[in-house]
């Protein structure tokens, strides 16, 4: 397929994820603490569907992993934010129906070796490794998060969420630096960025609550 087809779909999915912190940033700058808004969860579902495809067509075995692993947290989010029954029904059937599609196809369709994903004809082992392991801190964060949510009954973005997403995000850069993906380059670049910010904001919003 062709590269641009590939690229512009994997630009499309970090376009979503880029959205969201960005809303997500601009709404914690206004209250100057960090804020949990509805469209994070929302646009993190539909990102993730893509950047699956996107992890798919690049037999990008780290990327696909990640993105299977997340779905649900996004999903649930939603509901502790009592935000999903009120969803638009288009965005419901996508959230639902596009897991079941893709799921379909790889199980009757693909003609992907997913063999070769494991093996390292495609890319050496160490760098399986290395992009599963940024994969797997990164999707971890949000298992804390879930957890740490689950436990207060309210979707939030603890300390610990944006500690962990910095640490899976420099190690990702670090991967896709030796697969030379402009994908997660310039995503996990100003991603750092952003939580760098986040993790001041919780700083400062602390010292306040201290004093």
């Amino acid at each position: 397929m062709n590269m641009w087809v590939v690229y512009g779909i994997g630009f499309l999915a970090q376009l979503c994820f880029s959205a969201r912190l960005i809303t997500q940033w601009f709404l914690s700058e206004k209250a100057n603490k960090v804020k949990t808004p509805t469209i994070f969860w929302q646009l993190s579902l539909l990102g993730a569907i893509l950047f699956f495809i996107y992890g798919y067509m690049r037999k990008d075995l780290s990327i696909m992993i990640g993105q299977a692993l997340i779905y649900y947290f996004y999903f649930r989010n939603l509901q502790l934010q009592n935000k999903w029954k009120p969803s638009n029904i288009f965005f419901k059937a996508a959230v639902i129906l596009s897991p079941i599609v893709i799921a379909a196809y790889l199980i009757f369709f693909s003609s992907l070796d997913w063999g070769r994903l494991f093996t390292g004809d495609n890319i050496a082992v160490w760098l399986v490794i290395l992009g599963t392991v940024g994969q797997i801190i990164y999707t971890g964060r949000f298992v804390y998060q879930w957890w740490y949510s689950e436990q207060r009954d309210k979707s939030s973005l603890p300390w610990g969420f944006w500690v962990m997403s910095l640490t899976g995000s420099a190690i990702i850069f670090t991967y896709a630096c030796f697969r030379t993906d402009p994908v997660l380059l310039s995503a996990h670049f100003f991603g750092g960025i952003v939580y760098i910010r986040n993790l001041f904001l919780i700083h400062k919003s602390r010292k306040q609550a201290k004093a």
